[in-house]
């Protein structure tokens, strides 16, 4: 799984996983693959995904520093994410993402009519790398003056993601820790100025929000931005890379989303199955023994779910290797399952919907310049490293 010679195919290799549901590996891990198994896992209360309650210790790149929600368990993980999810969603602000569509046709806009006149594009780094963090940092309320900085923060600290023992130089790793020490301590500066000033922006909202579970810590709002901001951006710059790519090996669908618009919505629903930006859950932990599939995962033990496998699964997907966008029933894993479903995956969607639907539109008779494209190391948050387009075709 983590051989990067797998990285452009890996479904052959999940195939053969799929075999063996719950595979007990090496060093004591258990690999999960199978669509029921891994939904069971993820809304089985057993499974823990507080890192201290894994048997063996894991590294932190930010020691000390508050975990958000998603990396705590219940009950302190469902207070906090209700108390985000009132400002972020339904029921309570059911307009927030539909409130942001017009500045995120405008960012989509704007970063297409810069390169819309060349012949060579980079998907990447020209257009999907900015998006999320544009839109996000308008979500938050950073200042507009602040953007550039906050840019250079989050590039670094995916590039640190990808950071390799031996191979890479050590400032790689260094520029990711500075970076998220200083995205951090920007973000609190950001929050101490909203108390007593409510606004519409969501670090205003969170900051003098006095709800039924009382209200967030500053140090809890800190880490639920650096979520939508991190998590946010990578699977949201995965997810528009390979769908274009996806778009681009199948020129039929491309065309007829052309003249069928409407067919956005289903088809990001079967690119999060057939290309998600997520591919693995690099861990759990089980709070006592269990048993899944008939293999018994002794408490403490790392589980990792194959969340792309078991979106192929052949038992759960009619024809699971074929991308289609009319597929009925399409209960992928793309955003995961359970109570820590993708806190951020209605954005994704309305961004790669308007994203990938304006570059459809826009770009003339585009190709790609190799196939596959370069992919990043990660085996986890799996997308090209560039995607490079001609237009003007044939």
């Amino acid at each position: 799984m983590f051989d990067y010679a797998s990285r452009a195919d890996p479904y052959p290799l999940y195939a053969e996983l799929r075999e063996t549901p719950v595979a007990r590996q090496h060093d004591g891990s258990y690999v999960i693959s199978t669509h029921r198994e891994i939904t069971d896992v993820l809304n089985d209360p057993r499974l823990s995904s507080d890192v201290r309650n894994l048997s063996r210790a894991m590294p932190s790149p930010e020691a000390g520093a508050t975990s958000s929600f998603i990396h705590r368990d219940s009950p302190e993980h469902d207070r906090l994410r209700r108390m985000a999810m009132r400002q972020f969603g339904p029921p309570h602000t059911p307009g927030l993402v539909t409130g942001l569509e017009p500045a995120l046709a405008d960012t989509v806009g704007g970063l297409l009519d810069g390169v819309t006149d060349k012949e060579r594009i980079d998907i990447v780094d020209d257009f999907a790398l900015p998006l999320p963090v544009t839109v996000i940092c308008h979500l938050l309320g950073v200042p507009r003056e602040d953007e550039p900085r906050f840019h250079l923060w989050v590039n670094d600290i995916m590039d640190s993601v990808d950071y390799e023992a031996g191979a890479d130089p050590k400032e790689r790793l260094d520029k990711g820790v500075r970076a998220r020490n200083d995205l951090r301590q920007s973000l609190g500066e950001l929050v101490e100025q909203r108390h007593g000033r409510p606004g519409d922006d969501l670090l205003s909202r969170l900051a003098n929000d006095d709800g039924p579970d009382g209200r967030m810590t500053d140090a809890d709002i800190v880490a639920t931005a650096k979520v939508l901001l991190i998590a946010g951006h990578e699977t949201t710059v995965n997810l528009i890379t390979n769908g274009m790519l996806t778009l681009l090996r199948h020129p039929d669908v491309l065309q007829r989303l052309r003249g069928e618009p409407d067919l956005i919505v289903p088809l990001v629903e079967e690119l999060l199955r057939y290309e998600p930006p997520v591919h693995i859950i690099p861990w759990r932990a089980a709070y006592s023994d269990i048993t899944v599939a008939d293999t018994v995962i002794p408490q403490g033990s790392q589980i990792m779910l194959m969340l792309a496998s078991g979106s192929r699964d052949p038992h759960r997907f009619h024809d699971p290797d074929r991308f289609d966008p009319d597929r009925h029933d399409n209960q992928h894993l793309g955003f995961g399952s359970g109570i820590h479903l993708c806190f951020g995956g209605p954005l994704a969607r309305r961004e790669a919907q308007i994203a990938l639907t304006e570059l459809v539109r826009r770009l003339d008779r585009p190709t790609l310049v190799a196939d596959p494209p370069p992919y990043r190391r990660s085996p986890v948050l799996r997308g090209p490293i560039h995607l490079d387009i001609e237009q003007g075709g044939g």
